[in-house]
């Protein structure tokens, strides 16, 4: 994996969202990279989580890189309000996006944010390869490994297979994985070749989170180490 960073990106969904900005200043005082931002629509996921106007209330508290990915059934309609927000990547799900996913990450790089895209478990790994060839490609892949919606649901290693033929065809591609990411998937996920790290509840449900973030790094740099 040379060319590619490890980013350990904590998801906000497991913080305390009554003292979010000071959640976030301890996530990157103890190494974090990125904060991991989860906007829910309510109807592409059954859940209701966070909008615009959050993102833009913790952006006047940290200069930390937003991570946000949405889980909306129409992401166009998010572009303008999160870049106005203060959102730093935007990533969309490539299941609502088949038609319009070229006019969406041109409307996502003009508003100044970072394109990716994520793809569900049941969706096979081969409907992303356009989107990263394109001529506006996005620079990052999010590979689901639990159904998106909730926190805290038991990672899928089957999952891995699609991480390790993206970084088999995109070496220096940017590749997240999130869902149930802790001190005993880790390994699986670095080795497969994912560098983006997205942890809930192993960082902030352990006695020590700063211990968790630099494990969950130090297992990617091992990994980019014998790939």
């Amino acid at each position: 994996m040379v060319g590619v960073s490890p980013k350990i990106a904590p998801s906000m969904l497991s913080s305390d969202f009554a003292n979010l900005a000071a959640e976030a200043k301890r996530m990157i005082d103890l190494g974090a990279n990125w904060l991991h931002m989860d906007i829910m629509d309510g109807h592409f996921v059954p859940n209701l989580t966070i909008g615009a106007p959050v993102i833009e209330s913790l952006r006047k508290h940290t200069n930390a890189y937003l991570d946000c990915h949405l889980m909306v059934t129409n992401p166009m309609d998010y572009v303008e309000q999160m870049g106005k927000a203060g959102a730093s990547g935007f990533t969309f799900h490539i299941e609502v996006a088949q038609d319009n996913w070229q006019e969406l990450v041109r409307k996502i790089k003009s508003a100044g944010m970072r394109p990716g895209v994520a793809l569900k478990p049941g969706t096979p790994v081969e409907q992303v390869f356009p989107l990263v060839e394109g001529a506006t490609p996005v620079e990052m892949v999010l590979v689901m490994t639990v159904e998106p919606g909730f926190g805290g649901q038991k990672f899928m290693p089957t999952m891995m297979d699609k991480v390790q033929a993206l970084r088999q065809k995109y070496p220096t591609l940017d590749i997240e994985v999130d869902g149930g990411l802790g001190p005993s998937t880790i390994d699986a996920a670095a080795a497969a070749g994912a560098n983006c790290i997205v942890a809930g509840s192993s960082v902030f449900g352990a006695p020590e989170p700063g211990n968790v973030i630099s494990l969950l790094r130090a297992s990617v740099e091992k990994a980019s180490l014998t790939t």
